[in-house]
């Protein structure tokens, strides 16, 4: 019942912001299928107020990383799906190939 917007307030901005002071963050989205587990993740464009944590995750790092003054970052990502045992890397080229 609640936002993507306020889901994103409320726990990964937290998180983002840790990972913007050089800490690892990871956010893990566990559930049954048909849970709304790839919506609350990755949401919809349109309107703006559906986006997933995802997108909005990359704005606030990219904002970051764009205000910080005499800094350096490193930015890497992952987006993994684990179904029937099967390890997938969603961002891969192939994203039905099984990662070992």
């Amino acid at each position: 019942e609640h936002s993507t917007e306020l889901i994103y307030n409320e726990i990964a901005y937290p998180l983002v912001e840790g990972v913007t002071e050089g800490y690892n963050g990871t956010i893990f989205a566990y559930g049954q299928t048909g849970s709304g587990k790839s919506f609350t993740m990755q949401g919809v464009v349109d309107p703006s107020a559906q986006k997933g944590i995802i997108p909005r995750a990359f704005e606030h790092i990219f904002e970051s990383v764009q205000c910080a003054e005499n800094a350096k970052f490193l930015v890497r990502a992952s987006y993994l799906e684990i179904y029937n045992e099967d390890i997938r890397d969603l961002l891969g080229a192939d994203t039905k190939q099984k990662l070992e």
